[in-house]
């Protein structure tokens, strides 16, 4: 396979996402997404990733990540891809790609992009027509957001200027002087 474009460097932040083979669905059922959801978070604390944000969508999933150590976000993904197909196939007892193609990933390198990245993943069951209210999706960490890290290196004062953020229709403009750890 071609060498990805995008090198995973330690302590950056990573949108990671990928969809089902022509779009089909790759969570069939609840147990699919509790599996998927264990998979990434036994493979992410093996690795040193920080998972920020997810989604997990009937044909699709949106990552926010960020590795601890250089490399380590790939070997994490490809860990808890391979891992899950394999499982569903046995289970579904199918056989065949269940991804299209390798996970894409985008380094986010902006304050600005990062929050509008992390709404984004949060709305997409919204924006899908699944839900009204993003905390209505299960398969997402929007109600865990404190305890799940995207108030990490204090971007954000806390879960609640997060949430406004994301649920006020229309908002696009960044609560107070955010920036990124380290910038």
């Amino acid at each position: 396979m071609p060498r990805r474009g995008v090198e995973f460097l330690a302590g950056e932040f990573y949108h990671v996402y990928n969809r089902g083979v022509e779009s089909r669905p790759i969570f069939h059922e609840a147990g699919n997404y509790v599996y998927f959801t264990r998979l990434l978070f036994a493979k992410a604390h093996a690795h040193d990733v920080a998972v920020i944000a997810y989604c997990l969508m009937p044909n699709h999933f949106h990552l926010l990540a960020r590795p601890e150590r250089a490399g380590s976000l790939g070997n994490c993904i490809s860990g808890v891809c391979g891992s899950y197909a394999q499982a569903l196939n046995r289970k579904r007892q199918r056989s065949g790609a269940l991804f299209q193609g390798r996970y894409r990933a985008v380094h986010v390198d902006r304050d600005e992009y990062l929050l509008h990245l992390a709404r984004y993943i949060h709305l997409n069951p919204v924006a899908a027509g699944l839900v009204s209210r993003p905390a209505d999706w299960p398969y997402s960490n929007y109600t865990n957001v404190s305890e799940d890290g995207l108030l990490i290196g204090g971007i954000l004062p806390d879960a609640d200027a997060y949430r406004r953020f994301v649920e006020v229709p229309g908002r696009s403009e960044l609560p107070g002087s955010l920036k990124l750890p380290g910038s």
